[in-house]
């Protein structure tokens, strides 16, 4: 069997699936998310390896035998700077960081964030790792000088646990690497004024190449060295794996921290005069990419909502129920993020707005405005990305049947719930299998998932609350254009 690992930005988990694609055991374990002044947020990397550590050794102990494999997934975006032998040169930058914020502002208005974009499609917000070298560059240029990669949470595990120094194609592909030839362009790394910086990116790892435990990883998790560990992709192309979507046009919605919208696709189709936002992705095959359109904001916003009216997340149902889609006239931008907002559009100046309040208005009210945002937000992101196919929706916020509903209302089209909510990590055994040469029938699994069908009668409502949502956020998108 092969343990798979996701490591999330506030949680890990590790899980084994039998060849159906079902879950057999399951561990999860927290992981320390620092806010900190002006928009910093980051990570210990020391906690991120312990929290896997856990995982694995706490599954390792239920399974009558050694894994054959060690299977990584994780977030992706962010800057995780290690020396040589893997200790962080400083505290990793997580992907929701909006310390550049302004650089990327002032970028746009030069031109850079869409030469890059232009180059590899791949939209740059403050979060990401071109704006967060170039910041770095100018505030604390040490920990540059002290770095032998810069790379992400998944790479950095992988070093750990084997002492090699990778990458995978997806996440190599935020934001310097060509998804069409899989390498690095140099013109945008000048473009973004860290050219000189090449040097720290690891080439990308070949699709299917695997990597072997090392002492020190097989100490740190408790199974032999030698046993294979295979590192990506990362957790919204291992997604899409794991839903079992195999059809280009096929589409992935992803209701958690982000509200991540994809859509598998088998060519690459930058437009050079379309907005920079979302990201295209390698996937493992060479000819298979996710257009990814990942919202900063998904659950955070709910779950910020409903800490501020001091409800528990089982009241969620019942105040959906209590208030009549549309709700009531109350409309909401749920873009809540520090860093602002990279899609279906890139404006790090993005903030909430809540409107058509009066002194009817209830907490049922405000909570199903804020949960059809999101899903208005879903549609604008899957128009961008092109949907066309079948559309798999999953995440922590779908243990919420009436906020599924809402979804496929909203979208106007049928959802599937996959019948294991943990297809990032299912998605990295898939792979890992793949690389092992025993590939699994991954699909079959979206049929066997539950389908839901939008309300005929909620179809006029939600039409026009769409067209709504997307007057407001071009009158909000002036107004953040023009803040200081």
């Amino acid at each position: 069997m092969i343990i798979g690992v996701d490591i999330g930005t506030t949680m890990t988990k590790a899980a084994v699936f039998d060849r159906d694609g079902r879950t057999i055991l399951e561990e999860d374990a927290p992981s320390r998310l620092s806010r900190l002044p002006d928009a910093k947020v980051e990570q210990d990397l020391d906690d991120v390896v312990g929290t896997v550590a856990t995982v694995v050794r706490r599954v390792a102990a239920k399974l009558p035998g050694p894994p054959a494999a060690i299977a990584l997934t994780g977030q992706g975006d962010g800057l995780w700077l290690r020396n040589a032998d893997g200790s962080a040169t400083r505290p990793p930058i997580s992907w929701l960081d909006g310390r550049a914020g302004d650089l990327v502002r002032r970028w746009r208005g030069e031109g850079i964030v869409d030469d890059v974009y232009r180059r590899t499609g791949s939209g740059l917000f403050p979060g990401a790792q071109g704006p967060l070298l170039a910041a770095l560059e100018e505030s604390e240029p040490e920990s540059l000088r002290q770095a032998a990669v810069a790379g992400y949470c998944v790479d950095a595990v992988v070093q750990r646990l084997t002492g090699r120094i990778t990458v995978d194609a997806s996440d190599a592909s935020l934001p310097f690497l060509d998804p069409r030839s899989r390498t690095y362009d140099r013109e945008a790394m000048a473009a973004c004024g860290v050219g000189h910086l090449a040097g720290l990116l690891a080439e990308p790892a070949a699709p299917g190449e695997l990597f072997a435990l090392d002492d020190r990883g097989a100490r740190l998790l408790g199974i032999p060295a030698g046993t294979p560990v295979s590192g990506g992709p990362f957790d919204l192309p291992a997604s899409l794996i794991g839903s079992g979507l195999t059809t280009p046009g096929d589409g992935l919605l992803t209701v958690g921290t982000t509200l991540a919208c994809q859509v598998l696709t088998d060519r690459v189709a930058i437009d050079p005069d379309g907005e920079p936002s979302g990201m295209w992705l390698c996937m493992p095959e060479p000819d298979r990419y996710s257009r990814a359109m990942p919202a900063m904001v998904g659950t955070a916003s709910l779950d910020w909502l409903l800490d501020l009216l001091q409800l528990d997340i089982d009241a969620l149902g019942p105040l959906l129920t209590a208030s009549p889609p549309g709700a009531n006239g109350i409309s909401v931008l749920p873009f809540l993020a520090e860093s602002g907002e990279r899609a279906p559009f890139l404006e790090p100046q993005a903030r909430g707005q809540l409107t058509g309040v009066n002194l009817s208005t209830t907490r049922a009210d405000v909570v199903r405005a804020v949960c059809e945002s999101l899903a208005y937000a879903a549609r604008h992101c899957f128009e961008a990305a092109g949907l066309t196919g079948r559309l798999a929706i999953c995440g922590g916020g779908m243990k919420s049947g009436p906020w599924t509903q809402v979804f496929a209302d909203v979208l106007d089209r049928p959802v599937i719930l996959p019948t294991d909510n943990a297809i990032g990590v299912r998605g990295a055994t898939a792979t890992a299998w793949q690389s092992l040469g025993d590939p699994l029938a991954t699909q079959t699994w979206l049929d066997q998932g539950t389908e839901i069908t939008p309300t005929p009668q909620h179809r006029t409502c939600y039409e026009d609350g769409y067209a709504r949502y997307r007057t407001h956020l071009a009158e909000a998108r002036h107004r953040w254009t023009q803040t200081p």
